[in-house]
């Protein structure tokens, strides 16, 4: 089904607007999560510098600091602030800092004047905002306040962002899925004109009209101009085909009669005679292709026991061609038409393959099947063609027997199938079952 098909169109938009959703939700959570995570700190910060301030005062006009508050001598101060500290004095090159594994060190603010303070994060459980000021010779009010209310925030709001994304792509793919039809059914309808155009129907075209000026569109147009320069062409063909072909028959009609005058026992007479009926049989399969190309040809359709038909056209053909039946069947067909098709594939079957050739009636099916070298790769993949045999090894001919059998079972409504036996060989199989042709 096209719509599952995980290579549809629809679905490679769908994945695209995927990917560009979550490349725009992965910008702008980046930029809330730094931005949300800044203010945290700076929060963090300034609620401990002000109880670093208030604790200050209190030293100043007691002599005695806050409960929560820690005095501490300078040894005893984590590095960081140390190293702050000790910037602001003046008191020389700064120290290598000597953290902790897994702590993450952030300054303060630069407009702390002598307070420095410091970010201790150890995830997933310790997150500290450290704050200190001298108050004494080697003496230091120190301050530590709890960030993990702010770092859970910040998680939350990461989980958050993640399931809002996983609710907008819920909506998003489905969305581009369904908006992507319009484009898919104008390409499908495209593809089913073009088969319908290669498997000869020439009149058919997509169409423009009533849709966008688009790249689709554009396609439609160059197709439909495409087969419209093919059908002039394959009419202009047709049509000179018809005309030669009647324009030969008239002097050739001629040239029988007058080679019908000649000495019956002279050789060059008869030569004249065999390469006359050459000819004749060549403008007849002209006429014939021509009658069929312009579909003027209908067929009679009789009850005709069908292995007794072909049984007497191959006798009649005076080739040594085995024939066999089973269970034949009476079919409704124009017995005239399929004694042209058996007629030809036999024909080729001696012609261009080997002994032995068997014909084969089997229900209402017919196969032709020669011990030869086989149908070209050429003809199995694109089917008869006229003035072509497809292979030196297949002999010389005009290359009009398959394409006029080809024609006549399409009149019939048959399917005439062409392929290679494995122990080799051409095999030719004309199915008259109703509705074959459409299999």
């Amino acid at each position: 089904m096209d719509f599952l098909n995980p290579r549809a169109l629809r679905w490679k938009i769908a994945a695209l607007a995927a990917a560009a959703c979550c490349a725009v939700a992965a910008v702008v959570g980046f930029l809330v999560h730094d931005a949300t995570r800044e203010r945290g700190l700076r929060v963090g910060a300034d609620r401990t510098l002000t109880r670093l301030i208030a604790a200050e005062r209190e030293y100043d006009r007691t002599g005695r600091a806050p409960a929560d508050i820690d005095v501490r001598s300078r040894d005893e101060l984590p590095e960081p602030l140390a190293r702050d500290l000790a910037t602001f004095a003046g008191t020389g090159t700064e120290p290598e800092p000597e953290t902790e594994p897994g702590a993450v060190t952030e300054p303060g603010p630069p407009d702390t004047g002598p307070y420095a303070t410091w970010y201790d994060a150890d995830p997933p459980n310790w997150f500290w905002m450290w704050g200190a000021v001298a108050v004494a010779d080697d003496r230091f009010l120190v301050v530590r306040d709890d960030m993990s209310t702010e770092v859970r925030s910040l998680q939350l709001l990461d989980r958050s962002i993640v399931k809002s994304v996983l609710a907008a792509l819920l909506f998003v793919v489905p969305l581009a899925a369904l908006a992507t039809e319009p484009i898919n059914r104008r390409l499908r309808h495209g593809a089913r004109t073009a088969r319908r155009i290669a498997d000869g129907d020439l009149d058919a075209r997509i169409g423009t009209a009533g849709r966008a000026r688009d790249e689709v569109t554009e396609m439609a147009s160059a197709v439909d101009d495409m087969a419209a320069a093919l059908q002039s062409k394959l009419e202009n063909e047709r049509r000179f085909t018809a005309d030669v072909a009647h324009e030969l028959r008239t002097p050739l009609m001629g040239l029988v009669t007058a080679a019908g005058l000649l000495p019956e026992d002279d050789e060059a007479a008869g030569l004249v005679r065999d390469r006359l009926r050459a000819l004749n049989a060549l403008v007849e399969d002209l006429l014939e292709i021509s009658r069929l190309d312009a579909g003027a040809e209908r067929a009679r359709l009789d009850p005709v026991p069908l292995g007794e038909l072909v049984a007497d056209v191959v006798r009649r053909t005076g080739t040594d061609t085995r024939v066999g039946t089973v269970d034949a069947e009476v079919v409704e067909t124009d017995p005239r038409r399929v004694e042209r098709i058996v007629v030809n594939l036999v024909t080729n079957a001696h012609r261009h393959g080997a002994a032995p050739v068997e014909v084969t009636v089997t229900g209402a099916r017919i196969t032709v099947r020669d011990h030869g070298p086989g149908f070209p790769a050429d003809l199995l993949e694109r089917g008869p063609q006229r003035f072509r045999t497809g292979a030196s090894e297949r002999g010389r001919g005009h290359g009009l027997g398959l394409t006029v059998a080809q024609g006549q079972s399409e009149v019939l409504g048959a399917r005439l199938t062409f392929t290679n036996a494995p122990g080799g060989g051409a095999v030719a199989t004309l199915d008259l079952t109703p509705h074959a042709s459409a299999v």
